[in-house]
């Protein structure tokens, strides 16, 4: 018998630690090779690490939550074999590494990344074929399974992993027997990996920049009205979010000190002559913002394709790091959960984030006559150590104007 060290391998782009997120086996347990083992966060994604040898753990390395240096060792395995034998399987020459390293990237946990609308509640999935007893899913899917105290292998899917939305249509699917009713438990769930991310970022930007928000009432009818007529004579039909977009960056021409970067400890503004749309995108992992970089360059059908190509960087976790980086304004949005107003919190070091909600119906009086009009309300927040309310509010109104007045954005897709 010998021991084998398994170690943290480089998981890509030269980046030199990882935060252990959760631990997938325990000291005692009985791994296989190619068995999950551990899950580590990345600045992009969650990647699970797997054994290249059978054995029995014997030790393990880390706490959740911390971060661990490439090439340290986070467990021991005891193998049966001779010194010889385990000598071979230590180390793994180069290319195995980059092998198992890619297996591991392809490996990210699945996420669902509704960019802006949300999709409707999922259907519940076929049931899956008898499989040999492992149950494939990822480190965030088996803590939500275990708080919500399901049995993972109970739960249907089609693909080869349970995924989240495999739990959200397994929870609404209707019963052929009553099941006892679930009620709240209580939880203490780590705030690590990206969520901690978040959270730190988020309570920095609250704490020292005084954010100030405006909203104002816009009438969508006539911009929703030429989006039907456009979309009716395409096969790719295009959501509002695009178009919104191009009536931001045609606006922003005019309000140059909203598409900026304030540094606070140089006490410089910089305002940037191109417009890199942020836009704010939920995943299960949590908030992510992907930048589409020189927006104001793109009509209505590339800023599409753009958000689409995006979108699916963040499910799959595959995203560029540049991708993630450079927004000069943010845009953010819940779609059809929008509800009336919100008030968004910077991106810092952007001074301006916008916050479209919900359209709806809503009567108004026009010209003395009541008439059902689409009524979306636009929130804005900024940062009021370097934008005043005045152009706050002044860009919203010109906004408003063209939205009110789409013609000119409709043009141009």
């Amino acid at each position: 018998m010998t021991r084998y060290q398994f170690k943290l391998s480089d998981i890509g782009e030269g980046i030199a630690e990882a935060e252990l997120v959760e631990w997938l086996v325990n000291v005692g347990d009985i791994v296989r090779e190619d068995q999950p083992v551990a899950a580590f966060m990345t600045d992009k994604a969650t990647v699970e690490l797997e054994t290249p040898v059978s054995g029995t753990v014997v030790e393990r390395t880390g706490e959740i939550g911390e971060a661990i240096r490439v090439g340290a060792t986070i467990l021991e395995i005891e193998i049966e074999g001779n010194g010889a034998d385990a000598e071979k399987s230590e180390p793994f020459a180069s290319s195995e590494v980059e092998r198992r390293a890619e297996e591991n990237v392809s490996r990210l946990r699945s996420t669902r990344a509704e960019l802006l609308t949300p999709s409707p509640r999922p259907a519940p999935p076929p049931p899956a074929p008898p499989s040999s007893g492992k149950v494939l899913a990822s480190p965030l899917v088996r803590r939500r399974a275990h708080d919500l105290g399901l049995d993972l292998a109970s739960v249907p899917h089609s693909g080869p992993r349970v995924l989240n939305k495999d739990l959200e249509a397994f929870l609404v699917a209707p019963r052929e027997e009553a099941a006892p009713t679930t009620t709240l438990i209580d939880a203490e769930v780590p705030v690590v990996g990206l969520r901690r991310a978040i959270a730190r970022k988020m309570e920095e930007a609250k704490r020292r920049i005084p954010h100030f928000t405006y909203v104002e009432e816009i009438d969508m009818t006539a911009f929703e009205a030429q989006r039907a007529t456009l979309n009716a004579h395409r096969a790719d039909k295009l959501s509002a979010l695009p178009f919104l977009i191009m009536a931001i960056c045609r606006t922003l021409t005019d309000y140059p000190q909203l598409n900026a970067h304030y540094y606070d400890d140089k006490d410089v503004v910089r305002r940037f002559g191109a417009v890199n749309m942020g836009v704010a995108t939920q995943t299960d992992n949590g908030l992510m913002v992907p930048v589409v970089h020189n927006a104001d360059a793109m009509d209505a059908s590339e800023l599409a394709r753009r958000i689409a190509a995006l979108a699916a960087g963040a499910r799959s976790g595959k995203i560029a790091r540049e991708d993630l980086q450079g927004s000069s304004i943010t845009i953010t949005s819940l779609g059809k959960l929008g509800g009336i107003a919100s008030t968004p919190i910077l991106n810092a070091p952007e001074v301006c984030i916008i916050g479209p909600n919900k359209i709806v119906e809503r009567t108004a009086v026009i010209d003395g006559m009541i008439a059902v009009r689409k009524i979306m309300n636009l929130s804005i927040s900024c940062d009021h150590r370097v934008v005043d309310g005045y152009d706050a509010a002044a860009f919203v109104q010109a906004l408003k104007q063209r939205l009110e007045m789409p013609g000119q954005i409709f043009a141009q897709t």
